[in-house]
């Protein structure tokens, strides 16, 4: 696997136990609905080992910069916090957030491809949403 692979801009066209997964992670009923009501695109470029995603949506847009293997501060789309580091494990991307907060959840999130699509799982606890992107 290859971090280029990766680069371009992919559009979401599949979503399973997103709500679920946001209710999990502590996210109320009425953002909830709106981010799930939400068809985002992310848009990744990356230069070495320094990666930069932003996430585009009629919700909210986000921009999240980080280098391979190096803890960040990063809060999401809603306002939470984590601990965050992001590594290449078995040819997939692994996003671990480590709650700062008590109130918080830990998440992993993980990408890799099947086939042309771009494969995203988001894990709390026992709850995992699927998600799936073609390139634009």
């Amino acid at each position: 696997m290859s971090a280029e692979q990766f680069v371009g801009r992919w559009k979401l066209v599949e979503s399973e136990n997103f709500e679920d997964y946001l209710k999990e992670v502590g996210i109320g009923l009425i953002l909830r609905k709106a981010a799930c009501a939400a068809k985002p695109t992310l848009e990744i470029k990356v230069n070495g080992t320094r990666w930069h995603v932003n996430q585009l949506s009629t919700f909210k847009n986000t921009t999240l910069e980080f280098t391979l293997g190096e803890e960040f501060d990063e809060t999401t789309p809603d306002g939470r916090q984590f601990k965050s580091t992001i590594t290449i494990q078995d040819g997939k991307v692994v996003h671990v957030q480590k709650k700062i907060k008590d109130s918080d959840h830990d998440s992993v999130i993980t990408r890799w491809f099947e086939g042309e699509k771009l494969i995203t799982t988001l894990q709390s606890g026992s709850v995992v949403s699927r998600r799936a992107y073609i390139r634009e």
